[in-house]
């Protein structure tokens, strides 16, 4: 049973940066596909960057793109976010996901969106506050 924790939350002023990890384990083989979602109160859970371990190919909502960047440690079994330009809006308790499934998944996403459904594991999350 795969297994994901998140660490790196915190606060930060508007304006500063934060790097979110996320370590994996039980993963048995290298096609599957990481993601990066945060939620507020009342609200779905919103997608925001996906990396297919596969061959590294990342995707990114608009309202994320340019500031935050998904990537890997070399070893594959680390998730990173990191997190520039934050502002009040980026408040919201943030969780890493996985789904066995590879580039046919980045595909689905580009035309669907990062969707909550797409993905089976999930971490605890880790709350990211930023003030103004």
């Amino acid at each position: 049973q795969p297994q994901l924790a998140e660490s790196g939350g915190g606060s930060v002023q508007a304006g500063g940066s934060l790097r979110l990890s996320c370590s994996m384990s039980g993963f048995g083989y290298n096609s599957y596909t990481m993601g990066w979602f945060r939620q507020t109160p009342g609200n779905e859970r919103e997608g925001i960057a996906t990396i297919y371990i596969g061959n590294g190919i990342s995707h990114y909502a608009d309202s994320v793109k340019g500031r935050f960047t998904i990537s890997l440690d070399d070893t594959k079994r680390t998730l990173f976010l990191q997190m520039d330009s934050l502002s009040p809006d980026d408040t919201a308790m943030y969780y890493c996901a996985s789904t066995f499934a590879g580039q046919d998944l980045i595909s689905l996403i580009q035309r669907q969106g990062i969707l909550a459904r797409f993905f089976k594991y999930w971490g605890q999350g880790t709350q990211v506050t930023v003030s103004s």
